[in-house]
């Protein structure tokens, strides 16, 4: 959780340094506001990626425990059953 903390600060931070230093850059408004866009459209291309990236995981986590899960209840039924028929 604070490891996710710092990140976000660090990129927020970056984020804002990066536009304070666009806005104050010689170039005229319209340059500077197509840097601005083009910026912005990488960073949300990054960020749509890595929200992509961790969907994924996140499902193949889903996966697996739902996989564990069912072969535990599997293992269950087996051992009720064997222990049935000892009994």
């Amino acid at each position: 959780m604070i490891n996710t903390r710092v990140f976000w600060g660090i990129v927020t931070a970056a984020a804002a340094g990066a536009v304070i230093g666009l806005l104050f850059a010689p170039d005229e408004g319209v340059k500077t506001r197509r840097k601005i866009r083009k910026t912005a459209e990488g960073w949300s291309h990054d960020a749509l990626d890595t929200l992509d990236s961790s969907k994924k995981k996140v499902v193949e986590a889903a996966q697996r425990l739902k996989d564990t899960a069912y072969r535990a209840k599997q293992d269950a039924k087996d051992a009720i059953q064997e222990a049935t028929e000892k009994a």
